[in-house]
């Protein structure tokens, strides 16, 4: 079978090496894209601009104000005069966050009385927004603490609070989107430079009216398909490599499992989505209507239903269903469960032979498929 597959293997890096367009699809698409959108995507809210509209101009309104500033979330852009110039900052998307004190701010705080803030907030980004308000309560929260322990102070009695919470976040403690993201944006691209490539491999042996010459070789469908996926492969795992390598340097995104299991994920992932390309290679009449079916059947998957951007569990149940025909939302558990948990084989098994078993029936097909083309 060696002796079948490497004149095969020969010829296709031939093609690979002569065609700039797939050689470019495998090598720069992966390290673009990479680039492009691990820059781009980013979930993180931070350097969020503020508008005040200070009506109190006391020195306990300007500590409070201070208090959002030293936050380290908040970018203090602009001081108004009236809500309704806040709001048209708000309107115009000059800020993100307006903050609103009332001329009585201090006397309440200063005669012990609560005294109340308005904090308006664009919403057109509900996850932003929502953020956004949640760090302005957190200031606020910790600020009220810090006057409530001063006046326990004042009148001689201890510092007591009643529960105290320390939290500590595993795998991402600086809670970066990057860290979460990227891993997914590898096997984002992965997915559609593998289908894509591979996609235009045996549709070019129909176009090029080779197929007769392959029918009456002594070389098996099976040996063909094995032939033609051996190179992509090959090609696959060193931009794999790149990416991974890129990763680390652009987004400090490091390895903490182990790297042979990711190799071996790596390689299976890549066959699964080489041998999707392969069966829409043999069902297509032209490149052109292969890469347009190849482009629908990976980006489409990948994004909506791999979880590398939208969460799975909280899909519908049918959409939860209907995302098993995405081989990227098993890869994806993978890759994150090995570069960012550092775990072993036991957590992702069922990932691992659902992968086997989606890249066997598919090079089944492709088999099938091309034999049926050649006979």
């Amino acid at each position: 079978m060696f002796k079948r597959l490497m004149p095969i293997i020969k010829k296709e890096f031939r093609h690979i090496r002569r065609d700039r367009r797939v050689l470019a699809i495998l090598t720069l698409v992966p390290a673009g894209l990479l680039l492009l959108n691990g820059y781009a995507l980013n979930f993180d809210v931070n350097h969020i601009r503020m508008a005040v509209v200070n009506q109190d101009k006391g020195p306990v309104s300007r500590e409070f104000i201070n208090s959002f500033v030293t936050s380290g979330y908040f970018d203090y852009v602009q001081t108004m005069s009236t809500s309704e110039q806040a709001t048209n900052l708000l309107d115009d998307g000059h800020v993100r966050m307006a903050l609103v004190i009332p001329s009585d701010f201090s006397d309440h705080l200063l005669s012990n009385s609560r005294a109340t803030v308005q904090i308006l907030v664009d919403g057109m980004d509900a996850s932003a927004a929502t953020t956004i308000v949640g760090y302005a309560q957190a200031v606020v929260l910790q600020y009220s603490q810090k006057i409530v322990l001063s006046n326990l102070a004042k009148i001689g009695k201890a510092n007591y609070i009643p529960m105290n919470c320390e939290a500590r976040i595993w795998y991402n403690p600086e809670l970066k989107s990057s860290k979460f993201l990227v891993p997914g944006l590898i096997g984002f691209i992965l997915a559609i430079t593998c289908v894509i490539a591979t996609s235009l491999s045996i549709v070019r042996e129909k176009e090029r009216n080779t197929v007769e010459q392959i029918n009456v070789s002594p070389i098996h469908s099976f040996d063909f398909i094995i032939g033609k996926l051996i190179p992509y492969a090959m090609i696959s795992l060193v931009a794999a490599a790149l990416v991974l390598v890129a990763a680390y340097f652009l987004f400090d995104v490091v390895i903490k499992g182990s790297i042979l299991y990711l190799f071996g994920a790596t390689l299976l992932f890549i066959t699964a989505a080489l041998s999707l390309g392969l069966m829409v290679s043999t069902i297509s009449d032209s490149q052109q209507v292969a890469f347009q079916i190849a482009t629908i059947v990976s980006i489409v998957p990948t994004i909506v239903l791999s979880g590398f951007v939208f969460p799975i569990r909280s899909m519908p149940w049918w959409l939860q269903v209907l995302s098993n025909i995405s081989p990227a939302k098993f890869y994806l558990v993978i890759l994150r469960s090995i570069v960012l948990k550092g775990v072993g084989l036991a957590a992702f098994w069922p990932q691992i032979i659902y992968l086997s078993l989606y890249a066997g029936v598919l090079l089944a097909i492709s088999t099938l498929r091309f034999k049926k083309t050649i006979g």
